[in-house]
């Protein structure tokens, strides 16, 4: 099975602050914490999920601050991250879902 390799493209992105990307990382390690507790459902892993992209958007005046923001390789590379994590623990949550509160 394919190791979780977290937010790879932000890591190797000079654009991103390590320290801000390891905060994003840690949001979703948490989200981790939770399917490794092994008592959990497909609810509560997309309520971990969702407060995972709200901790994140309450990072964009951090982003901003350093000059750079949540764009594109951002969003690709947090999406890329979280199906990592659902592949890696086989949990039945499609990306769209799992990704919904960055779309509202």
């Amino acid at each position: 099975m394919k190791e979780i390799n977290y937010l790879e493209d932000m890591y190797v992105d000079g654009y991103f602050p390590n320290f801000l990307v390891d905060k994003i990382r840690d949001y979703l390690k948490q989200v981790v914490q939770l399917i490794e507790g092994g008592t959990y459902t497909l609810e509560t892993v997309q309520e971990a999920l969702d407060n995972a992209i709200d901790k994140i958007f309450d990072l964009e005046d951090e982003f901003d601050e350093h000059d750079c923001s949540l764009e594109t390789v951002a969003r690709e590379s947090i999406a890329e991250t979280i199906m990592d994590i659902l592949q890696y623990y086989e949990i039945d949550l499609d990306i769209e879902t799992a990704f919904r509160k960055w779309y509202e």
